[in-house]
């Protein structure tokens, strides 16, 4: 490993400007330590120049089911972070974008990656996998649209750059810096944004009378499935429905089957 072209650039760069990307690591089952899951190179880089110690960043997502989904990239604003941490230490502009294998105009970029963002917002998103892109949109808008802008992209789980745009777009005028340059963008009338701010409005209340209700929807339905499941295992009440009613029989079924498939989903 340590004679490849890829080892040798990446022992370079963190023997010139540190560790860039901490390791990825997940907790193994029943505490028996750590289980690194990216970054082998760069751990054995840092082993061959003596270091004792590394920045990692851990994967608790409890919902991953593959090696791959596990890794946890580094967030845009951590990464903002680090290579602000870079700069301020004295390290060039072009020799952290070798390290990262990036053009020198994405260091700047990235360096600048908060400029006009609120602090709130900024710590709001420190741990989210928001694109770049999706933070000139936010930078659109005045710090309280903004807060509410992140809160919505994370009670949506979405943080693309598609969802921030359609989320400036349906903004009242006064929530942002330079609202005729929007208007001009998407060439909607007055009426219009009107309209799409008022459906907007409307399905972000409703997503978040789902978020509120789920967790005891999931539990009466868990409890019913139960219920049912205890029923269907009577073979005289099983052999009723089949013959009688062979549709409800199904759909219990079915409910059941939906149930444990999402009990016995692996941790």
């Amino acid at each position: 490993m340590r004679e490849t072209v890829k080892y040798r650039r990446i022992a370079a760069s963190v023997a010139e400007v540190g560790l860039i990307e901490p390791l990825s690591i997940a907790r193994q089952k029943g505490g028996g330590g750590y289980l690194l899951l990216d970054g082998h190179m760069r751990l054995d880089a840092l082993r061959f120049l003596g270091a004792t110690e590394a920045a990692c960043v851990v994967a608790d997502d409890d919902e991953a089911f593959t090696y791959n989904k596990r890794v946890n990239r580094l967030a845009t604003i951590q990464e903002h972070y680090m290579i602000v941490r870079a700069l301020d230490r004295g390290v060039p502009e072009e020799k952290l974008a070798r390290a990262l294998n990036v053009d020198v105009k994405v260091i700047r970029q990235r360096r600048h990656l908060l400029a006009g963002i609120s602090a709130d917002v900024a710590e709001l998103l420190k741990d989210k996998p928001v694109g770049h892109h999706a933070f000139q949109k936010l930078r659109k808008m005045k710090p309280i649209r903004q807060l509410e802008v992140a809160e919505l992209m994370v009670s949506a789980n979405n943080y693309t750059v598609s969802y921030a745009k359609a989320l400036l777009a349906t903004s009242k005028p006064a929530d942002l810096h330079k609202p005729d340059e929007l208007k001009k963008a998407t060439g909607l009338s007055a009426e219009q944004m009107a309209r799409l701010e008022r459906e907007m409005a409307s399905v972000s209340e409703d997503y978040k009378e789902l978020e509120a209700s789920y967790g005891d929807d999931m539990l009466v339905l868990v409890v019913a499935s139960g219920f049912i499941e205890r029923l269907l295992s009577k073979p005289e009440i099983e052999g009723f429905l089949e013959r009688r009613h062979p549709e409800f029989l199904e759909n219990f079924r079915a409910i059941v089957q939906a149930t444990s498939l999402d009990q016995s989903t692996p941790a």
